[in-house]
């Protein structure tokens, strides 16, 4: 096979549909778009317009609400914890939210940092957080570790 035989599979390529070049080439004159009327023009935004009847979007009752105050938190995982501990990233005794960032293991606190109970962890660990969930907290204190969690989570 040389460079000059290479071609795409039958099909794979459609040629583009040329409007407007001339009556010979089945779509010239009006170019498919009949005589007239306000689909003929350009800058035509009729998409969702049902003839002056409540269009769908409109008939269907609005659903769901986002909290104007809600807190966005920083996720961790315990398992991405322990790896950045065997790594020498973190050290097992004291882990805050600060240290987290600085490890590169969070990349911002936002609101807070929540810490989620996926992996596992290996040895006891030392942590200070915003929030965590319940069977984050049971699987450190499983280990011999600490969780502990900021009073202003509490109120979740």
């Amino acid at each position: 096979m040389k460079l000059n035989e290479l071609r795409d599979n039958p099909g794979a390529t459609k040629t583009k549909k040329r409007i407007g070049r001339g009556a010979g080439s089945g779509k010239g004159k009006t170019g498919g778009r009949g005589i007239k009327g306000q689909k003929s023009r350009s800058g035509v935004a009729i998409n969702g317009y049902e003839g002056g009847q409540m269009p769908l979007y409109q008939r269907l009752p609005k659903r769901g609400f986002n909290k104007p105050n809600r807190k966005a938190y920083a996720v961790v995982n315990l398992g991405l914890i322990q790896k950045f501990v065997d790594a020498g990233k973190l050290d097992a005794a004291t882990i805050t939210e600060d240290t987290l960032v600085e490890s590169g293991l969070v990349r911002r606190k936002l609101d807070g940092i929540r810490v989620l109970a996926k992996g596992d962890i290996t040895g006891a660990l030392t942590i200070a957080v915003t929030g965590a969930s319940k069977s984050a907290i049971e699987a450190v204190a499983g280990k011999g570790g600490s969780l502990t969690v900021a009073a202003a989570a509490a109120t979740e």
